[in-house]
């Protein structure tokens, strides 16, 4: 009870700061940005360095910087109530109470409790992409409300607050999704969407839940995204894009490179479109060939892949690039101390409830139907996981089926995990023979940028 109400109150209080920010960021806005910095190292104390904080207020302090006209642009473009929800559910609620909560409770029950968890409404969707790692589950599964409202539940009681929706196409469950967003007003939920569904209603909801963001999936200019995703998929995005910045709602890109599109979704052209559409940032996910009929031609070669891993840093360099946060999930290991999957720091639930360690990697032994959250959370594959990371010292080599092929292969075997393929089941060894190849190659080129 005492701990409720000291939650009460210190959540008021970082509320209470947010809004006072905004409501003088037309007035003073370095002033009021500076001591809204102040009130978050006084509530989040040693949860960021003093470095950290002191990096915020030096880039408010330069109105020359690249990011302060960056979050600049966010107070001008990007709805008030919007931004109040991410501050008080992403910087609070989750970055520093809900962290500290899943550490407390790793510790509590032995086992890693994730700090964001990915879940899959539905396997149903309204495209084809060649490709995709989400048709090996078939389309036919769906979690009812039911289902999710009781991951959400379950989650916010082991302190998780962050919630990514993958599918299949999230944005058919949408009814679904905001009235999952309305009940858990204190968690922030992310769809990975093609964006086809985006619509004037669909804009509204997201304004009036406030909690509840987009990526939207493109894979570069018109010819070459629609080859992948069927023609007038571009046409489609770019709408739902520009309605979404008419409504000044915040949203960004999801994008898979491949050995084929990895120059053209990394430059200027594509960004400066991209940027004056709305988008604030590019989430950056490495070609994984997962599946029997995955194409090993879009695997990137070292040279290709080390050009991204230059690239995306020069993108969001606080000098140059672009105005833009990119982030290359794969290449920004070194910042993350290698793989955070597994429930590390997150993990994935597919449409069938099977509880697996990342989004690519099918394998499970425990499902949300038979076992609750901390029970699936505590299977045997998951705990095989963590004892294994990192599972390489090279965090650009984090993955242990990309980049370490021989890790996952052993640890699916020492735990006897099962495919959840519903589709084409694939064996351990097939995954992986995939990859080995690839990561030898890498590994070289890798240990060089590594090294220096």
């Amino acid at each position: 009870m005492a701990e409720s109400i000291a939650h009460k109150a210190e959540r008021k209080a970082f509320e209470v700061a947010i809004d006072a920010a905004l409501k003088h960021v037309d007035k003073d806005r370095e002033k009021a940005m500076l001591q809204f910095i102040d009130l978050m190292e006084k509530i989040l104390g040693d949860t960021w360095s003093p470095a950290a904080y002191e990096a915020l207020r030096n880039v408010y302090k330069d109105p020359d910087s690249k990011w302060n006209k960056f979050t600049n642009d966010l107070f001008d473009s990007v709805d008030h109530k919007m931004l109040k929800m991410a501050a008080l559910n992403l910087a609070y609620e989750a970055g520093f109470r809900g962290y500290k909560t899943t550490k407390e409770n790793a510790k509590k029950y032995g086992c890693s409790i994730p700090w964001v968890l990915l879940f899959d409404p539905t396997s149903a969707c309204n495209l084809h992409c060649t490709g995709c790692w989400a048709a090996e589950y078939g389309h036919q599964m769906s979690l009812s409300y039911e289902d999710m409202d009781r991951i959400v539940t379950q989650g916010e009681e082991l302190g998780i607050h962050v919630y990514l929706m993958t599918g299949g196409e999230p944005t058919v469950r949408k009814a679904d999704i905001f009235k999952l967003c309305k009940k858990h007003n204190h968690s922030f939920f992310e769809a990975f969407t093609n964006g086809t569904l985006i619509d004037e209603e669909f804009c509204q909801n997201c304004l009036d839940v406030g909690n509840f963001m987009v990526n939207i999936s493109l894979e570069g200019f018109e010819q070459s995204n629609d080859a992948r995703r069927g023609a007038g998929d571009y046409q489609k995005v770019l709408n739902a894009m520009d309605l979404l910045k008419a409504h000044k709602i915040a949203f960004g890109l999801s994008i898979c490179y491949t050995s084929a599109n990895y120059k053209t979704v990394t430059s200027d052209e594509f960004l400066d479109m991209v940027i004056e559409h709305g988008v604030k940032y590019v989430w950056y996910f490495h070609y994984m060939p997962v599946g029997n009929a995955a194409s090993l031609d879009l695997l990137l070669t070292p040279e290709q892949r080390e050009y991204m891993y230059h690239r995306v840093r020069e993108i969001r360099a606080f000098k140059g690039g672009k105005p833009v946060f990119a982030v290359d999930f794969q290449n920004d290991g070194e910042f993350i101390h290698g793989c955070i999957a597994g429930g590390k720091y997150y993990c994935h639930i597919n449409p069938n409830g099977d509880v697996e360690p990342c989004v690519f990697i099918h394998y499970s032994q425990a499902n949300i139907h038979d076992k609750s959250l901390l029970e699936c959370l505590q299977q045997p594959l998951f705990k095989a996981y963590q004892e294994g990371q990192p599972f390489n010292e090279n965090h650009l080599q984090p993955c242990p089926m990309l980049e370490n092929p021989e890790k996952l292969r052993e640890i699916v075997k020492k735990t006897g995990a099962k495919s959840t393929d519903m589709e084409s089941v694939e064996d351990v060894d097939h995954l992986c023979s995939k990859c080995d190849q690839y990561a030898k190659n890498w590994s070289v080129k890798a240990d060089e940028l590594w090294n220096k």
